[in-house]
């Protein structure tokens, strides 16, 4: 059993527990800009990091008058093409997301949408506007699909019974017809990362999948995010003894947008997971947003620093 987290810990936004000057990450520059579609899915995980399920609504449905302002900043501020990624909720329950795609794909953006490739993907509509897409920017789109795990019976566990099954057809159709895919999973089973990849491997050819289980960015194994655990604070001195450097933080490199429930307008986040916390909310623009961000949370340390992962392909 972990042992409880010290509450004494990642209280302050500045000092740790212990006295020391917390570790910041400073924005570098904008290679994934997140959007999420909004916190409603069609099943209810029993770890979601961002607590979606059925009735989940503390995201609502982002809508292309949300998304425009956002891909004007990116063109005002200067940046280059980037990746434009959408997460949920399932983001093929938003009635606007082959709109929202497109758009980003229109101004030259590649494009990463994150699914559970059940059905609300495989809707007639859904899959005409997939096929769409595909024949216009063939090489612009990549769907990450959550697998939690190679069997279907852990992966069940996860997500609900018959889950893996329904995936796996929705994986076998993208497939047919030449999306590119990747795989997210959970590091969260007693296998080594060495034996899930192998596991991986093995169901990536029974199916049929071009993916490459031992590439981390095609198959990506997320670490647990149990907030009860105690973790490690961040420190200035962490990335010399860790050999870690601040720009391999994903917050110095991307931003997600969310439009909360009563809110008028979205605001921007500096993490994709830190979405419940006030401090990580960086402002309503991509410019307001672009300060450093201090590591004040158990996940910058188990996710990001210490787990070395990024939801960022």
């Amino acid at each position: 059993m972990n042992a409880p987290i010290d509450p004494r810990k990642f209280q302050n936004p500045s000092i740790t527990a212990k006295g020391e000057k917390r570790a910041s990450v400073f924005f570098k520059d904008l290679t994934t800009f997140w959007f999420n579609s909004g916190s409603l899915c069609n099943i209810e995980c029993a770890n979601c990091y961002i607590k979606s399920s059925p009735t989940a609504d503390h995201f609502v449905y982002l809508t292309p008058e949300d998304m425009t302002p956002y891909l004007d900043e990116i063109d005002h501020l200067g940046y280059k093409p980037i990746e434009i990624a959408f997460t949920g909720g399932e983001p093929y329950l938003n009635p606007h997301m082959i709109r929202l795609s497109e758009m980003a794909l229109e101004r030259g953006h590649s494009l990463l949408v994150l699914t559970n490739a059940m059905k609300p993907m495989m809707r007639p509509r859904v899959q005409k506007g997939l096929l769409d897409l595909q024949s216009r920017y063939p090489d612009k789109m990549t769907l990450r699909v959550s697998l939690d795990h190679f069997s279907e019976t852990e992966h069940d566990a996860e997500r609900g019974v018959g889950s893996f099954a329904i995936a796996l057809k929705g994986m076998k159709w993208l497939t047919e017809h030449g999306f590119t895919l990747n795989i997210a999973g959970r590091a969260m089973f007693s296998e080594s990362e060495e034996a899930a990849r192998i596991g991986y491997a093995d169901l990536i050819k029974a199916e049929g999948w071009n993916i490459d289980a031992y590439n981390p960015g095609a198959t990506i194994l997320f670490p647990e995010m149990d907030e009860t655990a105690d973790v490690p604070e961040i420190t200035v001195a962490c990335w010399g003894i860790l050999d870690v450097h601040p720009d391999s933080m994903m917050c110095s490199s991307s931003r997600m947008v969310v439009k909360r429930k009563g809110e008028d307008t979205p605001a921007v986040l500096a993490c994709t997971l830190l979405w419940d916390d006030p401090q990580f909310e960086m402002g309503k623009t991509l410019k307001e947003s672009l300060g450093p961000v201090k590591l004040n949370h158990p996940h910058c340390a188990k996710f990001c620093v210490l787990g070395g992962a990024s939801c960022s392909a």
